[in-house]
């Protein structure tokens, strides 16, 4: 065909070339675009087929394939797309420049077609540049009418070029909105974090929003153990199985020693990577393991894998995914700081209602105790017997209410989120859980130095001694009071010295009398 030739049958298409060319750079979203220009391509040339593939530059293969002319069915059918690792679009992956092949099955550099693939033998492609980098490569088959012309790359060039120029532009905006989108879950974190968050709350809310930010399948935290491995202590993953909370990556795994480190660590594939050891691995293909690390401090590793056959994480991806992790880890240093000096105010706080109850509520009662003791002795000879009766009773109320005080005391002091190691906090916790059945706490008095005197196992079977008998006074008709007494100063029926439990209750027992009471004791030694 003479040049002239070429030009006139050319001609007929520069308007629909003008038009595709003004029509891919009509939308900045990426995957919108691309698949505009696919169809744009398919058709300035008359194809039957297109397709446009994705490099990703780190892996020298396709990473996703936008196609035209084929119907949901036949991509079934096909299953899964080519990686444009071998074959013609190998080649053109391999060596981007332009390719015009009037038939396909007898270029040496075609491998054939999958099963179900439909029969495709002339084949034109060209290399899509955005900037000086190749950003992948459209790919058309099947031309109408004959075999692809020179008229036809010509068009296809032209087209490409713009596609670059279209492609950059929705990169850009792409990128920008991904930006804003982690800067904005990376600012949402940081303020919930900073609200008063619980530990636990805050490790699961980083990994609930990095994974919806990263597109993940599953979002997991992990931090180091007393044994020197890693194990998850947190995951966000709403269409898995629940068992991913305590997986652990014992000592000795490969992946283990980065991570440690303080390393990011990027899987292709966590269900064959040999560096992945737990079980979990076999659910999970792309994944990224980030360092939640601030100011030289290993927090732990954000974990966040895709699907098997999911699409693999972009160089973006990766910056933006560190960068949140930076800032979560950084969020959460200060909201642990945050919550220390919350609870040192409570501390102090407490110490000081503590000290003042002792100094002001104690002393006076214990004064009012001894004058009416004094009284009482004093009137015991001319007194009457009512009147010994009513000082007695007031003496021992007046001590019975020291002792309960004492008890307040002794809880303003206990940290309020640390579950309690002494006896005297433990019987406290019985208690006051009860109080939440019962609908009211039940009086508690300590006799002696509990603490000091009954030791393990001594304590844990008081313990258990003491919840079993609040729960009895519970299943009683009629309880409105409960009354509970250790005392580590009691004299067993053997003589030796023991500690004795007494829980009293004033329900309605079966056989209709009102009132029980259940004692345990135990030796001390």
């Amino acid at each position: 065909m003479s040049e002239a030739e070429s030009q006139d049958s050319a001609a007929p298409r520069l308007p629909m070339l003008l038009q595709a060319v003004l029509g891919v750079g009509t939308d900045l979203e990426l995957r919108t675009t691309l698949q505009h220009i696919v169809e744009s391509a398919t058709e300035l040339t008359d194809a039957r087929y297109g397709a446009l593939g994705v490099i990703d530059p780190e892996r020298d293969a396709l990473t996703d394939l936008f196609t035209s002319g084929l119907s949901d069915a036949e991509r079934e059918q096909i299953g899964r797309l080519p990686d444009g690792r071998t074959g013609l679009l190998g080649a053109l992956v391999h060596d981007p420049q332009p390719l015009r092949i009037d038939d396909r099955e007898s270029d040496a550099r075609s491998v054939g077609l999958p099963p179900g693939h439909p029969p495709m033998r002339s084949f034109l492609g060209v290399p899509i540049r955005v900037h000086t980098e190749v950003f992948g490569n459209l790919y058309l088959t099947e031309k109408r009418g004959g075999p692809f012309t020179e008229d036809d790359l010509a068009l296809l060039r032209v087209l490409a070029a713009q596609a670059g120029i279209a492609i950059g532009n929705a990169r850009l905006y792409e990128t920008v909105r991904l930006r804003e989108r982690w800067i904005e879950g990376a600012a949402t974190v940081t303020t919930s974090l900073l609200t008063g968050e619980t530990a636990a709350d805050a490790l699961m809310k980083v990994a609930e929003r990095a994974r919806l930010l990263a597109d993940a399948a599953a979002g997991v935290v992990l931090q180091p153990t007393a044994a020197g491995g890693m194990e998850i202590v947190a995951a966000s993953a709403p269409d898995d199985p629940d068992d991913i909370v305590g997986t652990t990556i014992e000592p000795g795994s490969p992946v283990l020693v980065q991570l440690l480190g303080g390393e990011p660590v990027f899987l292709e594939d966590s269900a064959t990577d040999p560096r992945m050891t737990t079980h979990v691995r076999s659910r999970f293909g792309p994944s990224m393991m980030l360092p939640l690390q601030s100011g030289g401090k290993l927090i732990g590793t954000l974990a966040l894998p895709r699907r098997r056959g999911a699409r693999p994480y972009t160089a973006v991806d990766r910056l933006l995914a560190g960068q949140f992790a930076s800032q979560a880890a950084l969020a959460l240093v200060l909201a642990d700081a945050q919550h220390n000096r919350e609870q040192l105010a409570v501390y102090e706080d407490r110490d000081r209602i503590a000290r003042d109850l002792h100094d002001l509520v104690v002393q006076r009662l214990f004064a009012t105790e001894m004058m009416l003791e004094s009284t009482r002795r004093k009137a015991e000879k001319a007194a009457a017997d009512d009147t010994d009766e009513m000082l007695t009773r007031a003496v021992d109320e007046l001590d019975s209410t020291i002792q309960e005080v004492r008890t307040a005391i002794f809880a303003l002091q206990q940290p309020p989120a640390d579950a309690p190691t002494t006896l005297r906090g433990r019987v406290l916790r019985e208690t006051a859980g009860a109080g939440a059945l019962l609908g009211f706490r039940p009086s508690v008095r300590f006799e002696g130095a509990v603490d000091t005197l009954v030791g393990e196992p001594v304590d844990t079977q008081l313990v258990a001694a003491l919840r079993s008998a609040l729960a009895a006074a519970h299943r009683r008709a009629g309880v409105s009071s409960v009354r509970v007494v250790v005392d580590s100063g009691a004299e067993l029926p053997d003589g030796r010295p023991g500690v004795r439990l007494t829980v009293v209750d004033n329900g309605m027992r079966d056989d209709g009398i009102r009132g029980t009471t259940l004692t345990w004791q135990a030796p001390l030694h």
